[in-house]
Parts: structure tokens; C-alpha cells; sequence
């Protein structure tokens, strides 16, 4: 599924026009994003949870040339489906 069927599926259940869903849908993404990248959580109650957690610092490795390279800590989001998800 992409963008564009969440967009459809948006307005074919609300009744609202596309270019209207599609306006919703971008700033939902956009108010997800802006709280993942201050580093909340977000709960979505039925769905599941987004959470941004720190990613430690690494040791890879170039697989042709066998060259270490070291990989700098960062941030990773994670996804926990809610329960009606996982069943």
C-alpha cells in the first residue's frame, strides 16, 4: 500500500473530496514526523506504538574489499503492533 491508497481509501469512507484527504493525510505524516524527530512517542490506541530509540555506535565492514568502517551512533524508530494487530 502506498500514499496514494490511503488517500483514496480516505475519501471513498469520509465523502470528502481527494485533493481534501490528501491535504489530511500529509499533515498527519507531517505531525508524525515532527514528534519522531523530537523524539516522542507516538500511540496510536488499536494500532500500535512508534518509538525513537538510540542506535549505538557500530563496527561494518565493506563486503568486496573486506575494509572496516566505523558507523556513527544515530537514531532508529521502531515499530509494536497493538494487540488487535497480533492477533
Amino acid at each position: 500500500m502506498i500514499k496514494l491508497d490511503i488517500v483514496n481509501q480516505v475519501a471513498d469512507k469520509t465523502g470528502v473530496p481527494k485533493i481534501k484527504a490528501e491535504i489530511a493525510v500529509e499533515a498527519l505524516f507531517d505531525a508524525m514526523k515532527a514528534a519522531m524527530q523530537r523524539g516522542e512517542r507516538i500511540e496510536l490506541r488499536g494500532f500500535g506504538v512508534f518509538v525513537v530509540k538510540p542506535r549505538k555506535r557500530g563496527v561494518g565492514r565493506n563486503p568486496r574489499t573486506g575494509e572496516v568502517t566505523d558507523i556513527p551512533p544515530g537514531k532508529t524508530i521502531r515499530f509494536k503492533p497493538g494487540k488487535e494487530l497480533q492477533s
